[in-house]
This record gives structure tokens, C-alpha cells and sequence, in this order.
């Protein structure tokens, strides 16, 4: 797969030109109606847990203490929280996902659902390079690793889509205006997420970008966010990952509580699917545990996993490793936790799969 690397005159142009999507909703939620996800990097769960900072934002949430990340390294996590499944990817290079395979954007624009994404430092809206560097320091800034949705070409190749991935000067101006969609991706740049820092400088940057918005009832009023990390450091213990739900949308009978549930990057969108009653991809999100509130909200059960075995370290066989496998079609017959099957789009596009 070909990189794509603008120039900088190139990039300054197109800057110069495109014009985010400004796209809000107003479709009500069992338990919630806003979903905000934020992502951190590679630490493992007892560095996160000890992080002063951390702490503090745990006093006012739900602490997941049994969150699993699905594989190693960062790439093939990010693709799988929005698409149920990473396709064997394992490594962190330049990846294009078909455009037959589905996201939960597929499942939130059947139901007329507002998304974005929102990446600290991406130039402009729907920048699909593999990176973009600070211009002063020449330090990493913005990674499309870190950027589930542009890796998929439904998304990337669809201009009326591509330009809701957006940056944080777009969040703050959408903030501003209440035109912040109903569900959103939060990345923060190499530096904020802790990977080319540490736990505390993530921990830090979290706590600043989140206290404020603690008090913005615009957007935290019935909202819920999933702050997490995308694997944890250590490769030879389990991918158990820091992970932690707030928001006005929490019960406060659940404030400085924990939940030892077991959970994955897929459980993010299922619980989604609860929440507003949506069909489902046919992949791993059709048997992921949904947040065990939402669940109580939705009438959903909660499976019990042994995990003491689970360890989620390594990407198996797929389309994009060395093991070469068919990207294999969804499992069309798939129901959910809240009973619905999969998206009739998603079943037409692989009618002739089976």
C-alpha cells in the first residue's frame, strides 16, 4: 500500500479550502444521547491507575476495571473499535479497508445519527496523510494511525462523509455554536496521548480537556464518555487497559464506583446499538458485552467471560498480515444484544458472499 504524503504547500492549500461539516442530531437514546470516546496511549492499567490525575476524573466516574484492548499494536485497535473487526492488521503502516466493509457510521446514519471525529493537529477536515508533523518543532503531531474512520474508504472516499474527521479548532468552534454531533472520536496528538510522553502528561492533558466541558451543560448533560487507552505497554501480560465512563448521562449512584465486567474496544459499539436500538455490523460487535448500565437501561444481558486466559497481545490471521486471509464477509445472520440483525445494507453488499 502506497503512503499518502502531501507536500506542505500542498496541505497549506487545501487548508486554505475545505470546509468542515457542520452535522447535529437530536435522536433520543435509552441511556444516553451523546456518546464521546477518548483515546490514550500504551500504558498498562496499574501505571494508569496510579496517575494522580487519572484519579482524580475516576472520582467522578465508572472505572471498567476488566477493559480489554483486542490485539498489539495501536493501528489495528482503532480500526477495530469502529469497525468490529481488524483484519489482521499488525503493524502501524498505511492501511486502506475496502469500501464493502462497514463502520458504526453505516449503523448511526441509518437512524440519521450525528458523528465526527475530532483529531488534535490534523491540518484540516478529511486529511487523509499519514501524517503532519509540528511545523516548529518537527515533533509528531497528528497520525493517521490514531484516526479510525479515515482508514476506511467508505469514509475516506466519500466526500460527503470525509469532512465530518475534523480538528480541534473545529471541536472548539462546535462547542461554541451547539452543533456537536451525537457521537464523536476524540484523539488527542503524539504528545497529549502519553506516547511520545508519559502516563502523566496524558493523564494532565485529560483532566485539562475534560474539567471544563465537566461544567458545559451543553455538552454534558445526558452525554456519556468512554475515556480509555488504545493497548496497554507490556506485550506479554494481558491487553487490560485503564477505562473509565463519566457524564451527566452516568448515574450518580455509579460516581466513584467500578465495574468488573469484562469488556473490549467492541463493547464501544455495542453499546451504542443498545442505546439506540440499531442493527449491528455482523462482526465483533454483535457478541461484545455492552456497558452494564446501558444494558440495565436496554434490557440487554451481560455475558460472563472467564478472561483469566485472554490476553489479546497478538493480531491474528487476516487480509493485511503475512498470513493472508479473505477479508472475511460479516456474519449476516448476527443478532445483538438488543435483537436487531445486521444492517440490511451490509447484508446486500455481501449477498453474494454466501
Amino acid at each position: 500500500f502506497s503512503t499518502i504524503k502531501p507536500s506542505l504547500t500542498a496541505i497549506e492549500a487545501a487548508a486554505a479550502t475545505v470546509v468542515p461539516e457542520e452535522y447535529t442530531s437530536t435522536v433520543s437514546g435509552k441511556a444516553f444521547d451523546r456518546f464521546v470516546v477518548i483515546w490514550l496511549e500504551n500504558t498498562d492499567y496499574d501505571a494508569a491507575f496510579g496517575q494522580a490525575d487519572l484519579a482524580y476524573l475516576a472520582e467522578s466516574g465508572l472505572l471498567l476495571t476488566n477493559y480489554f484492548a483486542v490485539t498489539h499494536p495501536s493501528e489495528p485497535n482503532y480500526v477495530a473499535s469502529v469497525g468490529g473487526d481488524y483484519f489482521g492488521i499488525d503493524s502501524d503502516a498505511f492501511f486502506q479497508i475496502p469500501s464493502n466493509v462497514s463502520t458504526v457510521v453505516d449503523l448511526l446514519d441509518s437512524k440519521g445519527i450525528s458523528w465526527a471525529e475530532y483529531q488534535e493537529d490534523m491540518p484540516y477536515a478529511g486529511f487523509s496523510g499519514f501524517n503532519f508533523s509540528n511545523q516548529a518543532t518537527y515533533a509528531n503531531d497528528y497520525v493517521r494511525k490514531h484516526n479510525p474512520l479515515i482508514i476506511y474508504d467508505s469514509i475516506a472516499s466519500n466526500a460527503s462523509r470525509v469532512d465530518n474527521i475534523k480538528n480541534f479548532t473545529t471541536f472548539y468552534d462546535d462547542l461554541k455554536n451547539k452543533q456537536l454531533p451525537q457521537w464523536m472520536f476524540i484523539t488527542p496528538n503524539m504528545t497529549n496521548d502519553g506516547h511520545d510522553t508519559t502516563v502523566d502528561v496524558a493523564g494532565s492533558w485529560a483532566r485539562k480537556f475534560i474539567q471544563p466541558l465537566m461544567n458545559n451543560t451543553y455538552f454534558w448533560d445526558n452525554t456519556l464518555v468512554l475515556l480509555t487507552f488504545d493497548e496497554n505497554e507490556t506485550y506479554t501480560i494481558q491487553n487490560r487497559v485503564w477505562a473509565l465512563l463519566l457524564g451527566g448521562a452516568l448515574p450518580k449512584s455509579l460516581k466513584n464506583t467500578t465495574d468488573s465486567t469484562f469488556y473490549t474496544h467492541y463493547s464501544e459499539i455495542s453499546t451504542v446499538e443498545a442505546n439506540w436500538d440499531l442493527d449491528n455490523l455482523g462482526r465483533g460487535d454483535a457478541s461484545a458485552n455492552v456497558f452494564s448500565f446501558v444494558a440495565n437501561d436496554t434490557g440487554v444481558s451481560i455475558q460472563s467471560v472467564d478472561f483469566s486466559n485472554i490476553y489479546n497481545n497478538k493480531s491474528a490471521p487476516g487480509f493485511f498480515n503475512d498470513y493472508e486471509i479473505p477479508i472475511p464477509p460479516p456474519n449476516v445472520n448476527a443478532v445483538n444484544s438488543n435483537g436487531k440483525g445486521v444492517l440490511p445494507a451490509i447484508s446486500s453488499v455481501w449477498a453474494n458472499a454466501y
